[in-house]
């Protein structure tokens, strides 16, 4: 769909003259795209590492990917949805995902950055230029990374109690007991994660790419399972004072279990796939050493944000524990509400922009190779304005539906209903970051399309400054059940000074991004979602007169929901929003022919 809503979008482009000159740093197929680098966590990143390895056709035709991702997103839900039951959101619920946090955090930063930036692409290339199809190069891979994973998780279990202090420093007496207790499970996934990472590369760059899409959801079952045994063990309620040992067992061995699974099915396909493990060290000559050399530039922007995702959470961890002291409620104020939050927040990007980014890479890629300026410009105007058509209204209706939605969602088990208005609050200042949050990807897109990796990691030093300022600055001024409301704000500063920063840097390398056509078309989105939003507001606050919990929730979400598309979809068009009138009307003319 995104390929071919951008080919409509194309065509209605008017013809400019040609723009070459275009010049690329390095080549770039030498470099893996790293995601988003800052979400650490179960979600898998959806276009990570592979994204310039898999050919035209196959991004181009990619439902059973796109398909993997919605069906992995859902069941992640649950899966935080059965832990939010479980855990809740006060000091047990921050014990348990500050504790799940730091493996992946770990591995992101010793071993996630090098897998993506550097060694898909580098397999790919030596499966296409070595005599015996890159097995050596392969063999060699395998062996070291699997080697370094288990040295790794072996330091960082023997190093739990000090990375958990790392990370949550206002943890004490038996909250930093619990957590240290599940880390010591939990960061044994640093291995199960980097040999799931390791053969996902291996699978992608034989041009397998729907186990890694599908893997995930094994993983989010078998969390699912682990938190409906802690509940109907433990029940609901628990705290780091109450919870006995044999219940944070069920939690952290089925947490690590789920990661375990994970990595059998994808070594088990990679097996059916035609790979044979036959371990080798002989590492001199075999050209690693060169290809890690290259990811400096890569490495310091994965280290810098990985800082960030550090002060984020010692942030809300220290918010969590200085909300519980000062009594009162303590709802949503935590880590782990931050965390149940930002699933929501991440989910239309998820979906939608990394839709778009799959479609655009390719094409992007194609015309930096024949140095056209105007057409790379052209890509990145339609790929931000085609994503801003769902991203926009979908980040307007979050402001308005988040407190009730989150309520729906959250607000059973050892979540009050307090605790899940906490999340909606959270949920909603994330909202406002969703446009920076995406443009700032897609800017990341063309950095690394023309081969710059030094430009993307400057500009991150700034951007993080911004954002750690502000994260601190919160812990000195905010009321402590008010911190974590507002840490999305910084979090997203991140987002806003580095789009800024990025689209001057473009700007100068393009002449230009389409600045002005791009700014009006979100005015008008915005715009659009006005009549929306105020009728959304009117159902919330008129269903929210009626007695009950759900019932408010629910009608509200659904009656505004519903009708407030039909508004935008009315009202877009009468705007001048053409990509709205492109996009549905290629909707509308797929359900006709079926």
């Amino acid at each position: 769909m995104p390929d071919e809503v951008l080919d409509t979008l194309e065509r209605d482009e008017p013809e400019g003259a040609p723009e070459p000159g275009l010049t690329t740093d390095r080549d770039p197929s030498s470099i893996g795209d790293l995601g988003t680098a800052d979400r650490a966590g179960e979600e898998g990143d959806e276009i990570g590492g592979a994204a310039h390895s898999a050919p035209g056709d196959l991004m181009r035709s990619s439902a059973v990917m796109a398909v993997g991702t919605v069906v992995s997103r859902i069941t992640g839900f649950g899966r935080t949805v059965v832990l939010a039951s479980a855990l809740g959101t006060q000091l047990l619920g921050d014990a348990y995902q500050t504790a799940n946090s730091v493996p992946f955090a770990v591995y992101d930063l010793l071993i996630g950055g090098l897998l993506a930036s550097v060694f898909v692409p580098f397999l790919v290339k030596r499966r296409r230029s070595d005599a015996d199809g890159g097995r050596a190069t392969e063999q060699r891979l395998f062996t070291a990374m699997l080697l370094a994973l288990f040295i790794i998780s072996l330091v960082a279990i023997l190093a739990a109690e000090w990375l958990i202090r790392l990370y949550a420093g206002d943890f004490s007496g038996a909250q930093h007991e619990v957590a240290v207790y599940l880390a010591r499970f939990l960061l044994a996934q640093i291995f199960f994660i980097g040999a799931s990472g390791i053969a996902s590369s291996m699978l992608n760059a034989r041009n397998h790419f729907a186990a890694p899409m599908w893997a995930p959801i094994l993983h989010n079952l078998v969390i699912i399972a682990a938190g409906l045994m802690f509940l109907w063990v433990a029940g609901p309620g628990n705290s780091p004072e109450t919870i006995s040992r044999s219940d944070l067992t069920i939690l952290g061995a089925g947490t690590a279990a789920a990661q375990f699974v994970q990595m059998a099915v994808l070594v088990w396909t990679l097996w059916r796939a035609g790979f044979r493990w036959r371990p080798r060290l002989d590492l001199r000559g075999s050209g690693l050493g060169e290809a890690v050399r290259t990811a400096g530039w890569m490495m310091l922007y994965i280290g810098v944000v990985q800082a960030g995702m550090l002060v984020t959470v010692n942030v809300a961890t220290r918010a969590g524990v200085r909300a519980a002291e000062a009594g009162g409620s303590a709802a949503g104020a935590g880590y782990a509400a931050y965390q149940y939050a930002s699933l929501i927040y991440q989910l239309p990007y998820a979906i939608i922009a990394v839709s778009v980014i799959t479609a655009l890479l390719p094409r992007m890629s194609g015309h930096v190779a024949d140095g056209r300026k105007d057409l790379v410009r052209r890509d990145f105007s339609l790929g931000f304005r085609l994503s801003s058509v769902l991203i926009v209204p979908i980040s307007v209706a979050m402001v308005v539906f988040a407190v009730p939605f989150c309520v729906v969602l959250y607000a059973r088990g050892s979540m009050s209903v307090d605790d899940a208005r906490g999340v909606g609050m959270i949920l909603t200042a994330f909202a406002s970051m969703l446009v920076p949050f995406t443009l700032f990807q897609l800017q990341q897109r063309v950095f690394y399309a023309l081969g710059d990796t030094r430009t993307p990691a400057l500009i991150a030093i700034p951007a993080e400054l911004a954002h750690a300022t502000l994260a601190i600055l919160l812990l000195f001024t905010a009321p402590p059940h008010l911190i974590v409301v507002l840490l999305p704000l910084a979090y997203g500063m991140y987002y806003i000074v580095g789009s800024v920063l990025a689209w001057r840097m473009l700007a100068r390398r393009l002449n230009g991004l389409d600045g002005r056509r791009t700014l009006g078309t979100l005015v008008r989105l915005y715009a659009a979602s006005v009549p929306s939003a105020v009728f959304g507001i009117a159902m919330v606050l008129t269903f929210g007169l009626l007695p009950g919990t759900y019932l408010p929730a629910v009608s509200g979400v659904l009656v505004g929901g519903l009708v407030g598309i039909l508004l935008f979809v009315l009202v877009a068009p009468r705007l001048g929003v053409t990509e709205v009138t492109t996009f549905f009307g290629m909707v509308r003319t797929r359900l006709l022919r079926r």
